[in-house]
């Protein structure tokens, strides 16, 4: 049983991120362990909660996953600690295009049971926000919303307005900020700056954040509000017993249960910790290298556990830094990120570009999704890049997001063809061709097509997937490092 609390919003830019990371510092500072989450797919929001709790950021995706794996997934993160603080995502009854309430924020709450805390901005309004906290109230039943938390309010006298109007509506005001620019984190693109490139003033900005939200809110009352969630049933994730034996093929994007992810380095000389299940490594456990650093800063946290659990040594390393794949590299993962920003840099790494590329071409097993994509092809840019794809890339005005339904075209590392999974698309970038003779994904939403690349043993595709829906991804992976 862990005390926990959702933070939703009527819609983006309402101030869910500045609420829940400063929730979870203030929490963390008063002594508490405090357990970070977030709805859906982003991989920038956990970075910041990471930074505020000295714990993994974690997501909780119920489209990816399934929802069968939503309280699994957070009983594994959250296995320990005092406090879960849950970001939401969009607004709260915002899910899955055409798909409900499937993934959004308040489907996730229930499947939780958690209170949800509705973080609303009040810069433009004042008694109509009765009305709007009544009506997302309301609206379902089974969704508690057990208090408000008013944001960038204008003055004392703004703040005793809202407060007057919503003293009949019966849901409590838990806060109340104020416009606060300074503490604002910069955006970019593809959404907020990831901590990874700028940890320092991220640190700064996450410290205001827990001094803004001390003052602001009812820290007492929010962890009274938590500690009323109602008990969760099941027993959380566990990487290692997530494997099914045999392992059949799945027939969609759904999986038994959870798992942990090592930071980025700058240096090979950080290892991770649990190359076996047993947290001890064995002389067959074969080194499956992580990019990681301020370029691919986007991984889901249960991915290295997997790869850790099904028998490898996972081992973090930066290629904006590092010259040389790590010692015994038997198996390569790059995720996502930002390598357009660092395209120079990247390109300037000879060393590292082609140590990469004779991985690929030993045979040994490459995993690339997105970021990933863009540093094995020809050049980004314009800037050459590792030359393991004959494709180029480069950045687009168009912005390509979205959920996928997905189908594995070409037997793979990762998958054998007919895998059926479920996906996400976010990136501002083209890579011309967008498949390969060998395709890694035929995509069925929101238009058929297939795209990646499938060559030898290199598996290179736009597609973001999370490992948890389909576990025997890692353990063939794996198994094809130690072949």
């Amino acid at each position: 049983m862990v005390a926990r609390l959702v933070v939703a919003a009527p819609s983006s830019g309402s101030g869910k991120t500045t609420v829940a990371t400063g929730l979870m510092a203030a929490f963390t500072e008063t002594g508490l362990a405090v357990s970070p989450h977030k709805v859906g797919p982003d991989y920038i929001d956990p970075g910041y909660h990471s930074l505020a709790t000295g714990r993994p950021g974690r997501n909780l995706d119920a489209y990816m996953c399934g929802p069968e794996l939503v309280a699994p997934l957070f009983a594994h993160g959250a296995r320990g600690c005092d406090l879960a603080v849950v970001e939401g995502v969009m607004g709260l009854y915002d899910g899955a295009s055409g798909q409900g309430e499937l993934a959004s924020t308040a489907h996730v709450a229930k499947l939780l049971r958690a209170p949800v805390v509705l973080v609303v901005d009040a810069s433009s309004q004042s008694r109509s926000v009765a009305a709007l906290v009544h009506g997302f109230a309301s609206w379902d039943p089974e969704v508690r919303v057990g208090g408000v938390i008013l944001n960038k309010v204008g003055s004392p006298r703004h703040e005793e307005l809202l407060r007057e109007a919503l003293d009949s509506s019966g849901v409590p005001v838990l806060g109340a900020l104020r416009r606060v620019p300074q503490v604002r984190a910069p955006s970019r693109h593809l959404g907020l700056v990831p901590v990874a490139e700028r940890r320092a003033e991220a640190l700064e900005s996450v410290a205001a954040l827990a001094s803004q939200v001390r003052d602001g809110c009812d820290l007492e009352a929010l962890l009274a509000l938590a500690r009323g969630a109602g008990p969760l049933s099941g027993a959380g994730w566990d990487p290692c017993g997530a494997f099914p034996s045999p392992a059949p093929s799945r027939d969609r994007g759904s999986a038994p249960d959870p798992v942990h992810r090592p930071s980025a380095s700058s240096s090979n000389a950080g290892r991770a910790e649990n190359g076996t299940p047993d947290g001890h490594q064995s002389k067959e456990s074969p080194v499956v290298a992580m990019a990681g650093g301020a370029a691919f800063s986007f991984a889901y946290a249960e991915h290295a556990e997997l790869l850790a659990a099904a028998g490898a040594e996972v081992v973090p390393f930066d290629p904006l830094h590092d010259e040389e794949l790590p010692p015994g590299t038997r198996g390569l993962v790059i995720g996502g990120g930002f390598p357009e920003v660092y395209a120079p840099e990247l390109s300037a790494n000879e060393p590292l570009r082609k140590a990469v590329a004779e991985l690929a071409e030993s045979g040994a097993p490459v995993a690339a999704e997105c970021a990933g994509l863009l540093y094995l092809a020809r050049e980004l840019d314009g800037k050459p890049m590792c030359g393991v794809l004959d494709a180029r890339a480069r950045m687009s005005e168009g912005l390509t997001l979205g959920y996928r339904e997905a189908v594995a075209v070409s037997d793979s590392v990762l998958a054998e063809a007919g895998t059926r999974m479920r996906g996400h698309e976010f990136h501002r970038t083209v890579v011309e061709p967008g498949a390969g003779a060998a395709p890694a994904w035929g995509l069925h939403a929101p238009e058929r097509r297939v795209e990646g690349f499938v060559q030898q043993s290199v598996h290179a595709s736009y597609l973001h997937t999370h490992w948890a829906a389909e576990p025997g991804i890692a353990r063939r992976f794996v198994e094809r490092c130690k072949a």
